[in-house]
């Protein structure tokens, strides 16, 4: 029975999750987003107070 034995699964394993940790991070972190957040404009909007006329 092979699963007794883990010598190849374990190389398997190994050899498995050094391509997963050097192939795909690099892949995963060159992602960009199509729409990049822009800055806000420094100017503050001057609010005009509520005229309640109930109040």
């Amino acid at each position: 029975m092979p699963q007794l034995n883990p010598a190849p699964w374990f190389l398997i394993l190994v050899f498995s999750w050094f391509i997963f940790l050097t192939l795909i991070p690099p892949k995963v972190l060159a992602h960009t987003f199509p729409n990049e957040p822009s800055a806000q404009s420094a100017e503050v909007h001057k609010t005009k107070a509520w005229n309640w006329p109930w109040h």
